[in-house]
């Protein structure tokens, strides 16, 4: 059986793709193997180093403190980027040059320079102007880069995500007399949150996983940064590291679950299920409708 797409393997692919798979197991096994060896020798697998992670106080005194930062600042730049995102992204599509242009400018320059440059200069901008304390500048320098180059990001998201809905789209809202900003509001919009979704998550994905940065050159408490210091305190460096990671791997697995989860909910309560007619489809409808009316007639007429 074969699609347009997709042409179904025969006899010799199939082999072919065994194959292959056991080879990527046989390889994977190994390289696992390697790894537990590695640390094994190295003295990284022993209890005293693991230890301090199923007692309370390696958790509650560094890495839930540092998981709770990590949340905030990214939970801030999540729901100050996403509306500015959308609301930059809608505007390169103006047919006003006024507002087009300066927000393409605004894009186009926050997207091209990395966000740890980004995170430095608010620091120092925050550091020279403003009255915010030393405890909480970090905060604000971090979540400020984040914001301004994610919500660059999210803009041409959005703005690519609309144009991939087709032209009749468009055209249907203006030919019952909708003006462009009732379209885009009723029509293209809600089309296109669901086409977005998946783009939109990976790169919330990437705002949680670079409040790291804050850690590294801005004395962020976050997780990474909390990490170091329960490392020295524990002399457990590895340990730690894998710790951590897992943390994070859980933590955006929720994310990308709930994304998906929200997903499916948006598509199936979309009224419309998709499917294409054809003409036999056509011929049995019409038959049922005339088929209908006659049962409807004879009443009337007994």
């Amino acid at each position: 059986m074969t699609s347009v797409l997709y042409d179904a393997p025969g006899p010799r692919a199939k082999r072919r793709n065994v194959i292959f798979s056991v080879v990527f197991v046989v390889v994977l096994a190994l390289a696992l193997w390697w790894v537990y060896r590695t640390m094994d020798d190295k003295g990284q697998l022993e209890w005293a180093l693991w230890k301090p992670f199923t007692e309370s106080q390696a958790w509650t005194t560094y890495l839930l403190p540092g998981l709770g930062n990590t949340l905030k600042a990214a939970a801030l730049a999540m729901v100050i980027a996403l509306p500015l995102g959308a609301v930059l992204g809608i505007a390169r599509l103006s047919d006003h040059r006024w507002v087009r242009v300066p927000a393409g400018v605004v894009v186009e320059f926050f997207r091209a320079i990395p966000v740890l440059l980004l995170m430095l200069f608010a620091n120092e901008v925050y550091v020279r102007s403003t009255g915010i304390s030393s405890d909480d500048r970090p905060l604000y320098a971090v979540v400020t880069g984040l914001v301004l180059y994610n919500a660059s990001v999210l803009a041409e998201i959005v703005r690519a995500g609309i144009l991939s809905l087709p032209k009749g789209q468009s055209e249907a809202g203006y030919a019952i007399g909708l003006r462009k900003s009732q379209t885009m509001k009723t029509i293209l919009l809600p089309q296109a949150v669901t086409a977005m979704l998946p783009a939109i998550v990976s790169q919330l994905v990437v705002i949680v996983k670079d409040t790291a940065l804050g850690g590294v050159l801005l004395n962020f408490t976050e997780l990474l940064n909390a990490r170091g210091t329960l490392a020295a305190n524990y002399a457990n460096v590895i340990p730690s590291f894998i710790v951590v990671a897992v943390v994070f791997i859980l933590l955006n697995f929720l994310l990308t679950s709930f994304a998906s989860w929200l997903e499916g909910r948006l598509r199936r309560s979309k009224r419309g299920t998709g499917a294409v007619l054809g003409a036999e489809d056509v011929e049995e409808m019409n038959a049922a409708e005339v088929g209908g009316t006659h049962e409807a007639g004879g009443d009337r007429t007994a």
